[in-house]
């Protein structure tokens, strides 16, 4: 494969992942996909395996649960991201909160202001959109 059409393949590969995913792929991700696309693919077939509509539990509840656990990780701008798709996989922000409300038992406080933080991003951006 020539240099310009491995390129392009790349570009495309990062372009299917914004659709699927948002807007925003994290560098990380877009480093990978330029350095090592088969890689890339391998974790991007997995993440769609673990976060679309399960057998029992679908895609929408499956991001509340990410978002628990990225809360309770530290990781606020990840929760972002996964608070936005869980909105658009149809959750309510009532629902969010409740998730985000819940870690506060088995994760404390730190865990439950890493989420509420979030979620408090989400809705100021969804504000400064609005105008």
């Amino acid at each position: 494969m020539t240099e310009e059409k491995a390129d392009k393949k790349v570009e495309d590969y990062i372009e299917k992942m914004k659709k699927e995913r948002g807007p925003y792929v994290p560098p990380p991700m877009v480093y990978l996909a330029h350095k090592d696309l088969p890689f890339i693919e391998a974790y991007d077939n997995l993440y769609n395996a673990a976060l679309q509509d399960g057998k029992a539990l679908p895609a929408k509840y499956r991001e509340l649960v990410c978002i628990g656990i990225l809360a309770h990780r530290g990781f606020e701008d990840i929760c972002v991201s996964h608070i936005k798709r869980a909105l658009k996989l149809g959750a309510t922000k009532q629902e969010i909160l409740d998730a985000i409300e819940t870690t506060i038992i088995p994760g404390g406080a730190p865990t439950f202001g890493v989420g509420m933080n979030a979620l408090i991003k989400v809705e100021e951006e969804e504000k400064k959109a609005k105008g």
